[in-house]
């Protein structure tokens, strides 16, 4: 028998779950996306340096944002172990280890933005240097991405296990995983290709949290 207590309590913890990752959402775009389409010229580093000497502050917001997303991200897979850790404890572990795994890689990456700015505003800013820092956070990023692509391949395991949540949203995190591990891949391995999969797998991860928001977990199951 499940008391009122206990259920208050499960679905407490599926809705701030899915609050924590929405919050992700947001934070995610203006720093990856918004921020870099905005400011950075491909091929171009006089005009990438002119935009962000020009566009400082957007620049410096994106770097908070990205220290935020790491920071949230914390918070969100630990109330997710708190919910799907009745379900199989090893890869509720595993979940939380790739996820921990991504936030100090992903910090320490931010700092080349940070040396950017340091650069910049010396008395003799390097225009090399800048764009070596550039190119080398790009790098990073799709370094973090192998894990931002594995700890959703043991969460979307357990989602489809569990029995509360729909199983589809389980299938959706786990080809969300692949998506992320081949523009890992083909990022170094063919840098020309020229096509980003993730773009097109992270519905679950988009899903999930407004499940979880919206309608809960099914208690009796």
């Amino acid at each position: 028998m499940i008391t009122n207590e206990t259920s208050h309590s499960v679905q407490n913890t599926a809705k701030i779950a899915g609050w924590l990752y929405l919050c992700l959402i947001p934070l995610g775009i203006l720093g990856i996306i918004y921020v870099p389409a905005t400011l950075f010229v491909a091929g171009d580093v006089a005009s990438t340096i002119a935009n962000i000497l020009e566009h400082e502050l957007l620049f410096r917001v994106g770097i908070v944002s990205a220290f935020l997303v790491q920071l949230v991200s914390i918070f969100v897979v630990l109330y997710l172990y708190k919910l799907l850790k009745p379900v199989n404890q090893t890869h509720a572990l595993l979940m939380v280890l790739f996820l921990l795994l991504a936030v100090p890689i992903t910090l320490v990456n931010e700092l080349f933005h940070v040396a950017v700015l340091v650069l910049l505003n010396s008395a003799e800013p390097s225009h090399q240097l800048v764009s070596l820092f550039l190119e080398l956070h790009q790098h990073g990023i799709f370094v973090s991405q192998v894990f931002w692509g594995l700890w959703l391949f043991p969460m979307g395991y357990l989602v489809f296990k569990s029995g509360f949540l729909p199983k589809i949203l389980g299938i959706l995190l786990m080809i969300g995983c692949m998506g992320y591990l081949v523009d890992s891949v083909t990022h170094f391995i063919l840098p020309d290709f020229g096509f980003t999969f993730s773009e097109f797998t992270f519905v679950g991860e988009l899903l999930l949290p407004l499940w979880l928001v919206v309608k809960g977990v099914d208690i009796e199951s």
